[in-house]
């Protein structure tokens, strides 16, 4: 088997490293956001995270907390967009081969962690846009009206609840993902991150 059909498509590892990138960083400010005060000054521009290397500018004045969660929503639904695309595109283009030297049981395990991590991608923005909805406040993308808000504080903490479910399952999801492939980089030293490479 050539080593050519074993790669994933160069889409394919564009997509699969902006999303890991992006999910990763809304854990974070996920985090951030969480611990910011509910009652604070309202401003128009913030520096991002206090880092000092970029200064975003408001037309609207808001607290630090709202602008934040603005971001992480506005962030989520570009993320579900991508990865509908990602989605899409794994439908229509047959992934690789695996590696001939994989066991039976590691081939099981690696297409249901995968399966497991679309399901996870899907479920994680989508049970925050519901819950978002479901908020007073709405969905704005990036300062513009989106989607208006329900008012339903039922079903607002049905879906803040799965979404932090959600959330939990895909961080170990991603843990073991990570950890499958440094076991193959640094014990099997086969070419599985090879797969995923853009070389």
């Amino acid at each position: 088997m050539n080593q050519a059909s074993t790669r994933y498509t160069k889409t394919a590892v564009f997509l699969h490293w902006l999303i890991a990138l992006v999910i990763i960083g809304m854990f974070a400010l996920g985090w951030y956001m969480s611990e910011l005060p509910k009652e604070a000054a309202k401003q128009s521009a913030f520096d991002l995270f206090d880092l000092g290397i970029y200064t975003w500018e408001l037309a609207k004045e808001a607290s630090p907390r709202t602008f934040y969660f603005n971001l992480h929503k506005s962030i989520g639904i570009t993320l579900l967009a991508l990865i509908a695309v990602r989605v899409l595109w794994r439908i229509t283009h047959r992934p690789p081969a695996m590696l001939i030297s994989y066991k039976a049981w590691e081939k099981k395990l690696a297409t249901g962690m995968h399966h497991l991590l679309y399901l996870l991608m899907v479920a994680m923005p989508v049970t925050g846009l519901i819950m978002a909805v479901n908020s007073k406040y709405g969905v704005m993308w990036f300062g513009m009206d989106f989607i208006a808000g329900l008012d339903n504080s039922t079903m607002r903490d049905i879906f803040k609840e799965a979404h932090e479910i959600v959330g939990a399952l895909l961080l170990l999801a991603v843990i073991i993902h990570i950890a499958g492939a440094l076991k193959h980089k640094f014990v099997d030293k086969d070419g599985t991150m090879k797969r995923m490479s853009f070389k």
